[in-house]
């Protein structure tokens, strides 16, 4: 796979200026020079095969091959509302959950969670989710959206039908609703006792990963790979 820069822009056939810090790191960091390929991306889809033209201090030109299509997504959606893990866990969450294919991610404020994201949060994490989507092959970019209370995410009338719940169950198995799949999961503390009586109103199912007590960002990570390890 050829190395990747991400730009907003839209991208198509014919020349395209990549500036800002992406152009900076091909052409300062990584030493691109006139003549390399490389592959652009934008969130939409596709790869873009590009040939630099010429590099400057603060711009690249390249000349775009592309659109390619690509297959690297989950065959149905995974919503991920998760509490945050402090430190740079919560970017290895975001980092692998991205890695894995989850189609959006909200940080869950919750009665026992220690870390309460500050204001900035979604914006910091959705940078991460493009550094993983580089690394990775994604060309979908996993949504990052502001924290919400639990009893409003909980609650949403957007989510996949199909809607898990960490805590005592029975064991979590994968999903194979075609609609998608919503999983919560709780601060390291769990939910507190009237959060699951909520989860259970708006027909949330428990269920366990095992006897043993799991950080929050594994019970996320595992919590994804059960659910979609049959989805291709």
């Amino acid at each position: 796979m050829a190395d990747r820069f991400y730009t907003a822009d839209a991208l198509g056939r014919g020349e395209h200026v990549l500036t800002g810090p992406e152009a900076h790191h091909l052409a300062t960091v990584r030493r691109f020079a006139p003549g390399d390929s490389v592959t652009l991306f934008n969130g939409d889809g596709y790869d873009y095969p590009a040939e630099i033209v010429s590099v400057g201090k603060r711009a690249v030109a390249l000349n775009v091959r592309g659109p390619v299509a690509t297959a690297r997504e989950l065959a149905f959606p995974v919503v991920v509302g998760s509490a945050l893990p402090k430190g740079d866990r919560a970017d290895f969450l975001i980092e692998k959950l991205t890695e894995l294919g989850a189609t959006r991610f909200v940080p869950l404020l919750t009665a026992r969670a220690v870390v309460r994201p500050k204001v900035g949060i979604a914006e910091k994490l959705a940078r991460a989710v493009i550094e993983a989507s580089k690394q990775c092959g994604r060309n979908v970019l996993m949504a990052v959206e502001e924290p919400q209370d639990w009893c409003v995410f909980a609650a949403r009338a957007d989510l996949p039908a199909s809607r898990v719940v960490l805590h005592t169950g029975p064991n979590l198995a994968p999903a194979r609703a075609a609609a998608g799949v919503a999983l919560a999961v709780g601060p390291e503390g769990g939910f507190a006792p009237d959060e699951l009586a909520l989860a259970t109103s708006f027909r949330w199912t428990a269920a366990t990963l095992g006897p043993r007590v799991l950080r929050t960002e594994t019970a996320a990570l595992a919590a994804v790979v059960v659910l979609t390890h049959t989805v291709h």
